[in-house]
């Protein structure tokens, strides 16, 4: 897929966020100065769609900063878009995979965040990588999502490893490594319990994996993702948190994009937690999955 497809594919799945950024990029058709009104507005807007204190502070305090009492023109809009670009961009996009072995990946995320069919996506661009996957199903608290992931499995043909209801989850990420080292799988995807923000035992459970899976792949797990749904604007910050101090998470997937106006939250997230984006769901099919890029992201919110 070209750029072009790509961009054309993030501007469609942004098309109600790009509702609210509609009135940001309005202000910048206004006639006069930068002075203080205008400042005062722009924080306004930027809060309306959603972007967060801390980034909306910065983005006006910069913009103060840069065109204090100089005319509202176009290069007032292409600074906060250059700004906004900024805040998002991380040294690395897409899977760290490991340069030799399976790359063991974990996947967290409260119960409806979208964690499933992320993995199903997941599992889906891996193997347009030429990557053989192998899922292990180790929420095990919750049969229906071991029966969910087995049916995505079964649809992407990919293999999956699970247990009983109620099976220790570790062992299953522990047996799920041991196969795909001795069958030569590229990616081990670990689904892991949902529930973990507001349960202590489970929480531990997922430092348990975290361990575990390291024992017989080393260095593993090579990427932790995070699933943090976008309807939840800001409170997704929240649920972050607390998955934050269980376990070490090395990047987000922002699911249902396309289903929100709050995709402005975005910046919110990235400032707060200091974790990259790494993919972000536009859509309810397997392929609907995209790398995560801050230039198309930005671009597409100030498109019409």
């Amino acid at each position: 897929m070209g750029l072009w497809d790509i961009f054309k594919k993030i501007k469609q799945g942004l098309a109600k966020t790009r509702s609210l950024f509609g009135s940001v990029a309005e202000l910048f058709r206004w006639t006069g100065r930068v002075d203080q009104k205008f400042l005062d507005e722009l924080e306004k807007r930027l809060y309306l769609a959603d972007v967060g204190t801390f980034a909306t502070q910065q983005i006006v305090q910069d913009v103060r900063v840069a065109f204090q009492d100089k005319e509202i023109t176009g290069d007032v809009q292409t600074f906060v878009k250059e700004r906004l670009k900024q805040l998002l961009t991380a040294p690395e996009s897409g899977i760290r995979f490991a340069p030799g072995g399976p790359t063991v990946i974990m996947i967290a995320g409260v119960n409806g965040s979208g964690k499933t069919t992320s993995i199903a996506k997941l599992a889906k661009y891996c193997q347009d990588q030429n990557k053989k996957v192998i899922v292990a199903a180790c929420d095990t608290f919750r049969a229906a999502a071991v029966e969910q992931l087995t049916i995505w499995s079964q649809r992407l043909g990919v293999d999956i490893v699970k247990s009983q209801p109620g099976h220790d989850p570790a062992s299953v990420a522990h047996d799920a490594c041991e196969k795909a080292k001795a069958r030569g799988f590229d990616v081990v995807i670990v689904d892991t319990a949902g529930r973990l923000h507001t349960q202590p035992h489970l929480m531990r459970e997922l430092e348990k994996i975290h361990k575990v899976v390291g024992k017989p792949i080393p260095g593993a797990p090579h990427e932790v993702f995070l699933v943090l749904d976008a309807t939840a604007g800001q409170n997704a910050i929240v649920q972050a948190e607390m998955f934050k101090k269980a376990v070490q998470c090395s990047g987000i997937i922002l699911a249902k994009l396309d289903g929100t106006a709050k995709g402005g939250a975005i910046f919110g997230v990235k400032q707060k937690l200091n974790l990259p984006v790494k993919f972000v769901g536009v859509g309810e099919k397997p392929e609907d999955l995209e790398v995560f890029n801050p230039d198309a992201y930005v671009e597409a919110l100030f498109t019409d």
